[in-house]
């Protein structure tokens, strides 16, 4: 078949699994916070390839490291490891509470190994009694079998036959519903610092402080997903340094690699100790190109002027945002943290997100919905006020054509 096919959005109906349903425009290059569509109409990208493209489009800094490292090594399996990885490696422990690292391809792996971990941790600590695992209703920890039930969201694992057992589900920012499942059978409890997938829900200081003290008290792990909040997306490199509370597991994907696909799970040494020889592991976990990508990715992110300009985005963001409310009062609230925010609609266009969504590509923006009765946002880190002001005026006309009907 020739490279010369032509590709249209029919051809994916013939030969893709019908579990997406993509839109009718098929984007083909970007740069920085624009992408173009091969009738080369131009949008601004408010979504970030759901909260992944950290740096925009085709930043310099990643694709110079992608092509170095694609003129000298792309694979070799974890039969050896590789000077990228060992790299990056060395960068997050450095950066953050871990002192070692596991990598893998996605945030659903990297949380499935952080829960593994938990696991074989508490039955080689505490016994085999020690294996509830505990989430909250409304989360999200990926699409495997194992994290999609775990995961708060039962419509995500239903229809897939028996659900991995010892999983319970409190309610998020509710210390009482956690106080009510959690016990010394407890080996984890896991959560977003901001619900992503279930609306852009912000824990609370207080929710996060009680959810440590409680898994102290019992001798559970406490792991924070931050594969949607994580580097820098919140305003620091993981969400977590907002708190004083320091997790036990942290995963991290999306933005890390920048759009190259990389997941990483983050722990301490006597934790890690628990996932010897043999006991997991990835064929692509550690790939010498993911790993020089996501290196120069938080090299780049970890910057004071970046993380602070990240809140200056956010601020400009709502201030936007509260502009287009006054004239139409289609949203109930803004919320979130850094540039992962979720503007709730209110009552009279609750369930009607996706509206929203395809009224906004029809203006020549691209956002994203958390849920029916949410339109998220999770543009680049470093996108350009000016590209913020436009994409907000097409936001605003696809605004008035919801609201007007």
């Amino acid at each position: 078949m020739s490279a010369a096919l032509p590709v249209t959005r029919a051809l994916f109906d013939e030969v893709m699994v019908p579990n997406y349903a993509p839109a009718p425009i098929i984007p083909v290059r970007g740069q920085g916070s624009r992408v173009w569509d091969q009738d080369d109409r131009e949008y601004v990208d408010f979504a970030g390839g759901i909260a992944v493209s950290s740096l925009g489009h085709c930043h310099p800094a990643l694709v110079n490291a992608l092509t170095e490292q694609a003129g000298k090594l792309w694979h070799l399996s974890n039969v050896m490891t590789n000077e990228p990885a060992l790299r990056l490696a060395k960068q997050l422990v450095d950066n953050t509470f871990a002192e070692k690292v596991y990598f893998a391809n996605s945030g659903a792996e990297a949380n499935e190994a952080a829960l593994k971990l938990a696991r074989r941790w508490a039955l080689e600590k505490f016994g085999a009694h020690k294996q509830d695992i505990i989430s909250f209703g409304k989360s999200f920890h990926g699409r495997t079998f194992f994290t999609v039930t775990v995961g708060g969201q039962a419509a995500y694992s239903d229809g897939f036959g028996p659900k991995p057992a010892a999983i319970l589900h409190a309610e998020y920012n509710n210390l009482d519903s956690l106080k009510a499942l959690i016990s010394d059978n407890t080996c984890a409890v896991i959560m977003e610092p901001v619900q992503g997938e279930g609306g852009i829900i912000p824990a609370t200081a207080e929710f996060i402080a009680g959810v440590r003290e409680l898994c102290n008290q019992h001798n559970a792990l406490l792991i924070f997903d931050e594969v949607q909040t994580g580097v820098g997306r919140s305003g620091k490199l993981y969400a977590y340094m907002h708190t004083p509370v320091v997790p036990d597991i942290l995963t991290s994907a999306k933005s890390l690699g920048g759009g190259f696909p990389i997941g990483a799970m983050l722990t301490t040494t006597e934790i890690a100790s628990h996932l010897k020889v043999g006991t997991h592991g990835s064929t692509y976990g550690g790939n010498p190109l993911g790993c020089a990508v996501a290196y120069a990715a938080i090299e780049t992110i970890n910057q004071p002027d970046v993380l602070s300009g990240v809140l200056a985005k956010e601020a400009l963001f709502r201030a936007e945002l509260a502009k287009i409310n006054a004239k139409y009062g289609v949203f109930s609230e803004v919320r979130g943290q850094g540039l992962l925010l979720g503007a709730a609609l209110a009552d009279a266009y609750k369930g009607r997100s996706r509206d929203f969504l395809l009224a906004a590509a029809a203006e020549g923006l691209f956002v994203l919905m958390a849920g029916y009765d949410v339109v998220r946002f999770a543009p680049s880190l470093v996108i350009p006020d000016a590209d913020i002001i436009e994409g907000m005026a097409r936001f605003e006309r696809a605004v008035a054509k919801v609201a007007q009907g």
